[in-house]
């Protein structure tokens, strides 16, 4: 007999809007793995172990035909008709919906269509997308522990995976829009394979459940807040404990893996989200429901039905979906692991996102950072007190001489307005290249001020030219092209720092005077300075025109070595790193000689500001946009956290913790190009990586990871990244020498670049042309063009 409750609304404590039990169903299931299937309003479901039980919200109505136990079901992909087929050891029938409910309102038993008979026990069914053929998993193939991709229209085995886990595959999924595979195994481990021609089904990504619940609770832990009302810390980080007279740990099984509508969702809420495209994917485990970021691999939302004391179920042995979601909710069918219970209910997707992801969108101090500036230097701000004369330039008065203003024929005094001494100078805010107009064509060189980045040319693939910075094997630390396009600035473990033309056919200039490898270098707005910094705590700066530093700060002013070193706010300051914090410098610039006091050195520097990182022993990466003003400044530290300093309140306003499994080593901004035009927003992203954890891409704008990028090596040495100017495209260095370019949508890389003889470690795009310079620990440079 069947037994039946009325729709429940959840309690417990928890946000009711969440998830309501709509519907209770007594029946005697003869196992609890059973596939389930949910389809617009009807959900599907052996109600007695040979009874089919179609389900909606107005007429249920029963079908009947096995002589089996049903263990297979699943709706086909159209509307109209609506098909669903049911699977045993007897059959395998296939039902027309529209039809049975006709006939069963004219008081005829419904009857389906039987393809298949005798085929022994069927643990999966799956329509076609043109509902014209159905694929049957019968037997114990699916537990052969191996991936099948079967090319449909020959017939032919394409490719067979080795073992994956020694634990059995009970789901699996193909996205079509991404072009990959998605399997789900018992112990709560999702692989996902690339259907991309040339990939080699390679796995791009290897999701553990558990360890990506562990770490929404550590989110939900920092963030101060827990998830829904009433619902403690504890709560959600013990969800994955079954309590059956004790604590028992599971291992998440993965009994489904369906499209998720989150975006919509998130539109709808109106929230701060990033552009770019993203797919979301419920998962269901026996303890609930969560959902999958397939950009970025993390945990996003997460439903567990012990939170919910309402609800009937506590452990599922089953679980289907509805795909689409209707007015932001989607009907859920689970049944119970351990009693003969099947529960219909309604979630709420956008309330469940409201409840766990509003306090994730925006962890600045109350407002939405942007790389661009939005107002103007504050007067008490550090930028604002650098930018004063606060460096005067030598004196040849004789010291202990008292001047008047009569004595001299032109003087620049504080009290007189016009000297521009007294008040920090206007600035009129400029902005990153957002519109061609003659202005940017302007700021450019005048050899190449007509010249545009073709935005949508092919990435530089095709190799050019190979080149040797030194007579032996020298690793090139770091590599920056100028902001014309037309020389290349190299920093090498030889402790010098080369120039070359963008083409690789000349070496312009040589500069050396380090004791140590160069480990930063970095070129001015203006393309006249150069910039470096040194393994012997020394910072130079460096005239184009000259090989003699204008700039030497030696080791007395530094306790530890200095790194990151940058030209920073449009030249006017200078960014380096020593230890745990860094440092704001103004300068003063000159490389005129004095016969009579040629070993003075006229050029000056000052402190103007240190910036120290919380709870970092060492900050292991810094960057800053130079090429228009901009108060932000990322740095990440030796504790994996990131943290965004806003120079213009002089403070830290935003800390990204665990921003890796290890530190990160790089941290790269869509820094845009003079020659190129992108939208504001794009601005906003930049991307870190880390030692054996690829590359992750951030919104500034919610502090949050958008996108991971998996397919290079980076566990021996730290591999470079870099985007190219029109922001469609990501290059890294690997350690199987190799470079990699990814395309900025897509989580998988496209292109492969080989003919490197040693690891490359640094990588670099032309601003004004497509080309592709990498770098190589035997210190070879390689250049490859479209």
């Amino acid at each position: 007999m069947e037994g039946a409750r009325d729709p429940r609304s959840s309690g417990g404590g928890c946000n009711s809007n969440v998830v309501r039990e709509k519907h209770l169903f007594k029946s005697k299931l003869s196992e609890s793995l059973v596939q389930l299937a949910c389809s617009h309003r009807y959900c599907a479901f052996p109600l007695h172990p040979n009874e089919l039980c179609i389900w909606n919200a107005e007429t249920p109505f029963h079908l009947t035909g096995h002589h089996y136990s049903i263990s297979a079901l699943s709706f086909g992909s159209k509307i109209n008709p609506l098909l669903v087929c049911s699977a045993s050891r007897d059959h395998v029938i296939v039902w027309d919906l529209d039809k049975c409910t006709q006939e069963a309102q004219e008081g005829l038993t419904p009857r389906g269509i039987v393809i298949g008979a005798l085929l022994g026990m069927v643990l999966h069914v799956r329509f076609s997308p043109d509902d014209q053929q159905v694929a049957v998993c019968a037997g114990n193939q699916i537990y052969m522990l191996s991936a099948k991709v079967w090319d449909y229209s020959t017939g032919k085995l394409m490719y067979q995976s080795g073992v994956l886990t020694a634990f059995p595959l009970l789901s699996l999924l193909i996205d079509e829009e991404n072009k990959q595979i998605i399997t789900g195994c018992a112990d709560g481990q999702l692989w996902i394979f690339s259907l991309i021609r040339d990939h080699h089904y390679r796995c791009i990504a290897h999701i553990s459940l558990k360890k990506e619940q562990e770490k929404f609770c550590n989110k939900v832990w920092q963030s101060g807040t827990g998830i829904g009302e009433g619902q403690s810390i504890s709560q959600l980080c013990t969800t994955n404990h079954v309590r059956l007279g004790g604590s028992v740990e599971t291992s998440l099984p993965v009994l489904l893996i369906e499209h998720c509508d989150l975006l919509v969702c998130f539109h709808n809420d109106e929230n701060i989200y990033s552009t770019l495209n993203t797919n979301y994917f419920w998962i269901g485990s026996s303890t609930g429901l969560l959902i999958i970021n397939m950009a970025n691999f993390e945990l996003e939302a997460f439903l567990s039905y012990k939170d919910y004391s309402d609800l009937s179920i506590q452990v599922a042995g089953s679980c289907a979906l509805t795909r689409k979601s209707v007015n932001g909710k989607v009907l859920c069918l689970i049944t119970s692991m351990f009693e003969d219970l099947t529960a219909v209910l309604e979630v709420n997707l956008a309330a469940l996102v409201r409840t766990q992801q509003s306090d994730f969108l925006l962890r600045g101090n109350g407002h939405s950072l942007s790389v661009i500036a939005r107002c103007s230097v504050l007067a008490n701000s550090p930028l604002c007190k650098g930018l004063k004369k606060n460096i005067k330039e030598p004196s040849s008065k004789n010291p202990g001489v008292k001047s008047t203003v009569k004595d001299q024929p032109l003087v620049f005094h504080s009290k007189i307005k016009s000297s521009g001494y007294r008040t920090a100078p206007r600035m009129t805010m400029f902005s990153p290249n957002l519109k061609k107009n003659e202005e940017s064509k302007s700021k450019t060189n005048c050899k190449c001020k007509n010249r545009e980045y073709p935005i949508e040319s092919y990435p530089p693939i095709k190799y050019k030219k190979t080149l040797s910075v030194a007579s032996k094997p020298t690793p090139v630390f770091c590599i920056q092209h100028s902001g014309d396009g037309e020389k290349l600035a190299c920093g090498l473990a030889d402790k010098t720092v080369l120039v070359f033309d963008s083409n690789l056919t000349d070496t312009c200039n040589v500069f050396s005077g380090h004791n140590g490898a160069v480990n930063s270098v970095g070129w001015s707005h203006d393309k006249k300075w150069l910039v470096s910094a040194s393994e012997d705590r020394t910072l130079r700066l460096w005239s184009v025109h000259s090989n003699e530093p204008a700039l030497i700060l030696g080791k007395e002013k530094f306790h530890k070595t200095t790194r990151f070193a940058q030209f920073y706010f449009i030249d006017s300051f200078i960014l380096l790193c020593c230890g745990a914090e860094f440092h704001l410098l103004s300068f003063h610039l000159d490389i005129n000689k004095d016969d009579l006091k040629r070993y003075k050195q006229k050029s000056a520097c000052k402190l103007v500001q240190k910036f120290p990182m919380a709870s970092a022993m060492e900050i292991t990466s810094l960057s800053a946009v130079n090429d228009f003003y901009s108060y932000i400044v990322l740095a990440a530290g030796s504790n994996r956290t990131l943290e965004v300093f806003d120079l213009n309140a002089g403070c830290s306003t935003a800390v990204i913790p665990e921003v890796h499994t290890r530190s990160v080593y790089q941290i790269c901004q869509n820094k845009g190009s003079s020659f190129s035009t992108q939208q504001p927003e794009a601005y906003n992203l930049f991307m870190t990586t880390a030692s054996g954890d690829g590359i992750k891409l951030w919104d500034l704008r919610t502090l949050k990871c958008v996108r991971r990028f998996e397919g290079h090596s980076n566990r021996c040495y730290p591999c470079g990244i870099a985007v190219s100017p029109c922001g469609r495209f990501i290059a890294s260095g690997s350690d199987d020498k190799h470079a990699y370019i990814y395309e900025m949508r897509s989580s998988t890389f496209l292109h492969k670049l080989g003919g490197h003889r040693d690891s490359v470690i640094n990588v670099t795009f032309n601003p004004s042309s497509p080309q592709l310079t990498t770098a190589t620990l035997d210190g070879k440079l390689r250049l490859f063009i479209p």
